[in-house]
This record gives structure tokens, sequence and C-alpha cells, in this order.
């Protein structure tokens, strides 16, 4: 079976000028079979943000290639590039995103708004929703919007949100950083959950706690992988 990500070289600098480019990546290569649970750390300008954009089809290489479920990405344009987001791909970030002024169940639907391809009518669509917030324990939180809801349970709405296209890549940037310790254990149990029914899941995290709940991690320095496996507790 082919791997669910597939990164062949890839490299993306920064600045026209030969003299003053910045590499940001630097022919990378690696690969994340389906069903894994993979945490991406690195320092500060390692390049790991710039590969998670690029995983999450948030941005493009200069050079390389990215295969996502077998189909190669690298070189869609930006509206291609927001089909493939919405179809193959749910984002947690560490900020949450949510919309204020809407209710946990709104902010949840919001991805098959965006979705040209949904074919569910506007109950089924609510329904689905329901249960993608039942399925991370805010049944009873629904119809709250977020300034009524803890950090912990704004990040339980912002994944149920990755969730509702039922995607096969669940992408989660930094997802406990603005928790509070038992949130964040919370969380992460979470994730183990819908790691376990099946979903691949990549995670960017500064923090080595976090990052040794990963089966895999991927270490990154100046561009390039400098580990692959468990290096947490290594000096980055």
């Amino acid at each position: 079976m082919n791997p669910l990500i597939e990164l062949q070289r890839l490299t993306k600098v920064y600045g026209d000028d030969p003299e003053a480019q910045v590499f940001a990546l630097n022919d990378l290569s690696a690969a994340i079979q389906r069903g894994e649970f993979a945490a991406i750390m690195g320092p500060s300008g390692s390049g790991k943000s710039t590969l998670m954009n690029i995983i999450g089809c948030l941005d493009r290489p200069t050079s390389g290639s990215y295969l996502l479920d077998g189909r190669d990405v690298s070189g869609l344009d930006k509206n291609e590039l927001a089909d493939v987001r919405n179809q193959k791909i749910g984002f947690v970030f560490q900020s949450f995103n949510l919309l204020p002024r809407l209710s946990a169940l709104d902010n949840v639907l919001l991805p098959m708004l965006y979705d040209i391809n949904v074919d569910l009518s506007a109950e089924e669509q609510r329904t689905r929703a329901a249960e993608a917030l039942t399925s991370v324990g805010l049944e009873n939180r629904m119809h709250h919007h977020p300034n009524q809801l803890s950090g912990g349970q704004q990040q339980r709405v912002a994944i149920a949100r990755a969730l509702i296209n039922r995607p096969p890549l669940i992408l989660a940037d930094e997802p406990t950083g603005n928790l509070d310790s038992k949130s964040s254990v919370e969380i992460i149990d979470l994730l183990h959950t819908l790691h376990e029914s099946g979903v691949t899941i990549v995670m960017v995290t500064h923090e080595p706690g976090i990052a040794q709940h990963a089966g895999r991690i991927i270490c990154v320095r100046d561009g390039q992988t400098v580990d692959d496996g468990h290096c947490a507790e290594k000096t980055l």
C-alpha cells in the first residue's frame, strides 16, 4: 500500500536574489503511512512550519514532489489545493480559529459549507456536525459560543470541525500550546482515540513530552530531516 504522505526531495526557497535566498526546506524526503501518528519537532527556524504548510496544501514547494493519497499535489493551483484541503485534510490549530459569533455547531459546519462536493441536505449536514461534537464529548455544548467554552472545549470544537468531512488526515499544529496541563492531557487522549479509529495524525509540537505520545517523531533542522524515530529527548 502506498504511503498517505510521500515527500520527495522537497525544497522551499524564499527570495529571488541567489545571494540572499533562504532555504526553508532543503532536499527533504519522508513518508508517512496510513494510520500513523507522527510528530514533527524542530527548533525555531528549522523548517517545520514550512513543512506543515506544504503537507497541509497551504503552500507549494519550490522543487520536489508531494504525493497525498497517491496524487501529486505539489504543482496544483490555489483552487485545486483548496479542494484537496476540504476533501483530504482536517486542521487543528493552536489558536482554535473559531468564529466568535457562531455556535459550536455552526463552527463545525463551516468546512461543509465551503465544500462544493457535499451532496447532503442542510438537515443532514447539521446531523453530521452534531455527531462530530458528540464524538468529542460536547453533546451538551452544541449551542454554546466560543466565549462560553473553556480552552479545552474550544479545541474539542476545532477537532470536531476537522473531522466533519471525514478526511483521512488530521494536521494538528501545536494543538496543546494554549491549554493548561489538564486540558492538554484530554486533547492528547482524544487524538489517541482518533488515531485508534484509523485516522492518520501529523502533529507539530515543540514540547518533547507531547511529542512522546506519537508513535513516531520526525526531527527537522535547517530544512532537513535529522532524525526519524523517537528523538524528542535528544538535543535539537
